[in-house]
């Protein structure tokens, strides 16, 4: 069982907002993402063009996927769009998702100082591209917040056989304000490509290390189970509007200053497990 867990009071104020829109409540619909989605500015993009195609009321707040999941599963959102297949499938096996699908994907890089003194340059992959930065001393800025993103970091500190370096500094902040934080410092950072093509030409970092499957990031939009007759209606309205419908080419057309921030699905690929991919491995 999982347990109850306790918000803060921002979060809380959130929810409160997401629920108590138009003066009905009980027929809003509401999505719960991860800062990836806001940052990026996809989320922006989409809700304006969802609320009147759907002539309907749809509040969403942002956290990192853990906390986002935890709202989900605990009733205080009727969707997620999320990024962290591991925990994503924690949610399934734990009866709290009846509709899973994926949805579009980008990937992590690696960013730091353009001087590169770890020399992540010449990583031969993402584990190695850590160690190095480890070795080197320098400083690298780490979500620590239970999202996707800070999770791929921990797998990657884990497989290098390395405990994260006391050269690490914890944000606990979304990946907005921690790309700015990695700028401020001159720290490596690992983010998702969407939200640094959204920042990238305020910041002074440079994508160091790219590409390859461990770096692959996939988006999941997923309904809870217990949902009302109402609320179900919804969800699954936005569910097929994500997924077959005309958010798929508002995903498609959505630029990051210029530049394609996400990839959708390809049509006929299997993405209804959180360990699908979009092509062959």
């Amino acid at each position: 069982m999982i347990r109850a867990i306790r918000l803060p009071l921002c979060v809380l104020a959130a929810l409160a907002i997401a629920g108590s829109s138009c003066g009905r409540p009980a027929a809003s619909l509401r999505l719960v993402t991860t800062t990836t989605v806001e940052g990026s500015g996809l989320l922006e993009f989409l809700l304006p063009q969802y609320r009147i195609a759907c002539r309907c009321d749809v509040q969403a707040v942002a956290f990192g996927t853990g906390q986002a999941l935890s709202l989900l599963e605990h009733g205080d959102a009727d969707l997620s769009l999320t990024h962290d297949p591991e925990r994503e499938q924690q949610s399934i096996a734990t009866g709290h998702v009846q509709r899973y699908a994926k949805v579009m994907f980008n990937d992590f890089v690696i960013a730091g100082p353009t001087a590169d003194p770890a020399g992540v340059r010449a990583a031969s992959d993402p584990t190695d591209a850590m160690r190095r930065i480890a070795q080197s001393g320098a400083p690298f800025a780490s979500r620590g917040d239970n999202s996707g993103t800070h999770s791929r970091e921990l797998r990657f500190w884990q497989r290098a056989g390395i405990t994260p370096p006391a050269s690490r500094i914890e944000t606990g902040q979304g990946m907005a304000a921690t790309l700015r934080i990695a700028a401020e410092r001159q720290a490596y950072v690992l983010s998702d490509r969407g939200t640094f093509e959204q920042l990238g030409p305020s910041l002074k970092l440079a994508v160091l290390f790219q590409g390859g499957d461990d770096l692959l990031n996939t988006y999941a939009v997923m309904i809870r189970t217990g949902l009302p007759a109402d609320r179900l209606q919804g969800a699954e309205a936005m569910f097929h509007w994500l997924t077959e419908g005309a958010g798929r080419d508002a995903i498609e057309a959505y630029r990051a200053n210029g530049q394609q921030a996400f990839h959708l699905w390809p049509a006929g690929v299997p993405r209804d497990r959180p360990d699908d991919v979009p092509h062959a491995r």
